[in-house]
């Protein structure tokens, strides 16, 4: 299979045209067409193409974005809303900033094509409030929008009337999770909210919402303008389509390959001319830091939902973070674990008290102190953790430490023995996964 045949750009297109991200630039390659043609749609067959394209959610969960729309009732006589998570925050995850930065009318064609589908006539775009220049380019493109008729009121003589507004979080990273962003929106302190009600019944201002990520919505104008059955025609049976895959660390080209779901991790390091020179793989996340890593061995698993799934991991928002054979896994872990811990609301026991706990344990263990019993403690605090808080922070917090102790205990081991870390880079002190030869 060649580069071209593996690679599928149709969010990252027109990535490298001169001045992308203005209406200019995107119109001239067609952009706003699949707006035209959806406002000559019934609304109830809009959401229907999206839910046969097999479309699901890019931002981690991979909940299939029709069936979402489809949650909104419509009998409900309050306002419906349509809320855009740009709060990309996730450690190694980097796919969101470059798109609306790029192609910002992208996104903003996507959210007027999924407002117009669920009946919502306001919509949000809520931007990590740190990357003040997405901020700016997505404001610019707002404005552009208004000014052709894309926005306002009376959208193109369809009697459709829609208001974007373009809002900067506080910069938290819990406001990434829905309902934190929805407090967080209504300007309260971000935390996440219980459940039920659900956002689709009782979301921003007590109404029907639907939350979805920048790039669920920005694939929404291609499949309107190619049909859900050219979008599924590429991934696999139950994961469909194409997905932007974020390759940082170790690798000679780090950067952004847009590709079908399905595509290896194999495949990808080969488009992104390998690890670096005289190194090897080590260890990987396949959605960020909040997913469990992985080794060497699953270099030819299918980066889709299920057989991640299958691997023992997920696919989360596949920020493939590479690390070869000179990073101590022990302390990259503790750099993650102090993260979470950091970036906990404080709102449940568990999720506040126990990411502290486990930054004690993993930051003993890195320097060498205690014994190996201590290995058996972190993981009854993971065990007490993992599935007991408000929202998925806290299990995205424990599953770096369980699996890096499933494949690299060996690693922690040495860390006791040694005293301290025993890594010495210039040395190449490998440590191999559990069951592999160094």
């Amino acid at each position: 299979m060649t580069e071209i045949d593996m690679l599928t750009p149709v969010l990252t297109d027109n990535w490298g045209d001169e001045r992308s991200w203005t209406l200019e630039a995107y119109t001239a390659q067609g952009g706003y067409r699949a707006l035209a043609r959806a406002l000559t749609m019934a609304q109830d067959d809009i959401i229907a193409e999206v839910k046969d394209s097999g479309l699901r959610g890019r931002g981690g969960a991979g909940f299939p974005t029709g069936m979402k729309w489809g949650f909104i009732p419509q009998d409900n006589p309050k306002p419906k809303y349509l809320v855009v998570n740009a709060d990309e925050s996730e450690p190694g995850t980097c796919k969101d900033v470059p798109l609306m930065m790029a192609s910002p009318h992208t996104l903003v064609e996507g959210v007027i094509i999924s407002s117009f589908a669920i009946r919502a006539n306001t919509a949000f775009i809520y931007v990590r409030g740190e990357v003040l220049h997405v901020v700016r380019r997505l404001q610019q493109a707002v404005r552009e929008a208004y000014d052709a008729g894309h926005l306002g009121t009376d959208i193109h003589g369809s009697g459709y009337d829609l208001d974007l507004v373009v809002h900067a979080g506080a910069g938290a990273y819990i406001c990434g999770e829905e309902t934190a962003l929805l407090d967080s929106l209504e300007g309260r302190r971000g935390q996440p909210r219980l459940r039920p009600p659900f956002p689709a019944v009782a979301g921003l201002y007590a109404s029907p919402t639907v939350i979805n990520n920048v790039e669920s919505i920005a694939s929404v104008p291609s499949i309107i303008a190619n049909g859900p059955d050219w979008f599924a025609s590429m991934g696999t049976d139950k994961s469909k389509g194409y997905g932007i895959f974020s390759l940082s660390g170790h690798v000679t080209k780090p950067g952004q390959y847009e590709a079908p779901l399905g595509i290896t991790l194999r495949e990808l390091i080969d488009l992104a001319g390998g690890i670096r020179q005289g190194h090897e793989l080590k260890f990987w996340t396949p959605g960020g830091s909040s997913t469990p890593i992985l080794t060497a061995e699953h270099l030819d698993v299918p980066l889709d939902f299920e057989a991640i799934g299958a691997a023992g991991s997920m696919l989360g928002t596949r920020a493939l973070q590479i690390f070869d054979e000179t990073t101590c896994v022990v302390r990259a872990v503790l750099r993650w674990t102090e993260f979470y811990k950091h970036e906990s609301c404080g709102k449940c026991t568990p999720c506040r008290e126990g990411t502290w706990w486990l930054v004690q344990t993993l930051g003993a263990l890195e320097r060498g102190q205690g014994s190996e019993a201590d290995l058996d403690l972190l993981l009854d605090q993971c065990d007490n953790i993992l599935g007991r808080s408000f929202c998925a922070l806290a299990d995205g917090a424990v599953s770096p430490i369980t699996s890096s102790i499933k494949y690299f205990r060996e690693e922690y081991v040495a860390h006791l023995t040694h005293g301290g870390c025993p890594f010495d880079p210039a040395a190449s002190t490998v440590f191999a996964p559990a069951g592999a030869t160094a």
